[in-house]
């Protein structure tokens, strides 16, 4: 009896299938997300699963044996810090981003490393060979080990691999990869879904490392089913701007180590650089003596980081004022500017306001509110914060200041990078104390802004 096909049709941004189209997916909310598959069906009785073999047997978990390296370096430690302490044997870990941020160049780099020790197949179904080797020469990549493929059946792929297995597989880039099984078009849900089970496969049964580049949409999100980054071990996310030299590699899923790790390099036309000292390079050229700026110090992952934030607020021109955020959450600087009216009593009703996080770092850690509220009301009231003042603390509705996480790994980093004065909130509690740094506690909005004023007006009589 023939297989039947039958059309069926599939969410692009969750998996969902529905039997007919609709312009808003039930599962995720999403609109015009439903693509047309054609699903072909196995007709007759199923066949009976094979027996599991002697690897697959379950067995006590004491008795399983950890005692061999399973991790090794990628020859880059910022990298290895966002992996959690370099690559897994057998893992799969796909990297996103925006074109053109340094996915390609990043994992061609890491070859020269891999490739001292290890053979790295390198498939590419965008590039030829001849222009990877162009972008090899360039970021001084040279090795006999490392093995170009043009290819994008991933049962090809598969079968290489099984019949030579490499250390490590590169696959640039997922989205065109296709399955001779599957017969929607390349890069659809089916198709990614299909290749990414096959590496999971491969990685898993062979212990190869594949490594995975994947594309984003006009929205900023990973290309594909949200279960390809279920499938996936790692999932790292370029970040920043194009127009600017620096990367941020952020982790946003591990299994081996922990989320919201960051790497930050530094493009250049030799590849992309480490940068060990990211707080420094987001200072740099930082003003003094200007109202309207304040530095904090945000978490990501493990690792402490100080940010400057800028404000401007002006008069308005217009009915309705206008509210532009860069670096910072748009609702979150809405929520912090009507505390800041209502608990501080600085008006904002007729005032633009324009809040800029200085390098286009982009803050997630609600620790920064003290210090956007303290540059905002410095921007209006026009008076200055101390070069030496960095402010840390969650802002809440009712305008008091609540307790962050690591607060003494932050009150170090400040302290080395050379603040004397650090503004924290009253409820955290301090294991030690601290000599050479002023910390300044406090409870309140209103009570922040009045502390930082005195201080700046304490500065300059000293002065």
């Amino acid at each position: 009896m023939p297989n039947k096909s039958k059309t069926v049709f599939v969410c692009s941004n969750c998996g969902n299938e529905s039997p007919k189209w609709m312009g808003k997916c039930y599962a995720c909310g999403e609109w015009n997300t439903y693509e047309e598959q054609t699903v072909i069906a196995a007709a007759g009785k199923p066949a009976s699963a094979p027996p599991l073999s002697s690897s697959s047997k379950p067995v006590p978990i004491t008795s399983v044996d950890i005692s061999a390296e399973i991790r090794f370096s990628t020859g880059m430690n910022e990298l290895d810090r966002v992996l959690g302490g370099g690559a897994v044997l057998g893992s799969l870990t796909l990297v996103g981003g925006d074109p053109g941020i340094g996915k390609s160049t990043l994992l061609l780099q890491i070859c020269n490393s891999f490739c001292r020790e290890r053979t790295c197949y390198y498939v590419s179904g965008e590039e030829s060979k001849s222009q990877i080797k162009l972008r090899a020469d360039r970021l001084g990549v040279k090795s006999d080990k490392l093995m170009l493929l043009s290819e994008t059946n991933i049962e090809s792929i598969v079968n290489l691999c099984t019949s030579s297995p490499p250390d490590i597989l590169i696959v640039d880039s997922i989205q065109t990869m296709f399955c001779s099984s599957v017969s929607s078009g390349t890069g659809s849900v089916s198709q990614i879904k299909e290749a990414t089970g096959h590496l999971m496969r491969l990685a898993k049964e062979n212990g190869i490392t594949v490594f995975v580049i994947g594309h984003v949409t006009k929205e900023g999100s990973l290309a594909g089913p949200k279960v390809l980054e279920h499938m996936v071990d790692t999932v790292l996310y370029f970040e920043g701007d194009k127009s600017l030299s620096f990367r941020v590699l952020r982790s946003i899923k591990n299994r081996f180590g922990s989320t919201n790790e960051i790497a930050v390099f530094d493009m250049q036309s030799t590849g992309l650089s480490e940068i060990d000292n990211p707080s420094k390079m987001f200072l740099d050229g930082r003003p003094e003596n200007v109202p309207g700026t304040c530095v904090t110090c945000v978490m990501e992952g493990t690792r402490a980081i100080l940010a400057e934030v800028q404000a401007l607020v002006t008069k308005t021109s217009y009915p309705a004022p206008r509210r532009m955020a860069s670096g910072v959450d748009y609702n979150r600087m809405s929520l912090l500017l009507a505390v800041l009216e209502k608990r501080a009593n600085f008006s904002l009703f007729s005032m633009d306001v324009y809040i800029n996080v200085v390098g286009g770092f982009r803050l997630t850690d609600n620790s920064a509110d003290l210090a956007i509220t303290l540059a905002t009301a410095s921007a209006l009231a026009d008076f200055e914060m101390p070069s030496d003042f960095i402010a840390v603390g969650e802002v809440g509705l009712s305008g008091e200041i609540r307790a962050v996480s690591y607060i003494e790994q932050r009150i170090s980093e400040a302290q080395r990078l050379g603040f004397n004065h650090i503004m924290v909130p009253s409820r955290n509690k301090l294991s030690k104390s601290f000599e050479g740094i002023d910390v300044i506690r406090v409870s309140s909005l209103s009570q922040a802004v009045y502390k930082a004023k005195k201080l700046m007006e304490n500065d300059s009589h000293d002065a």
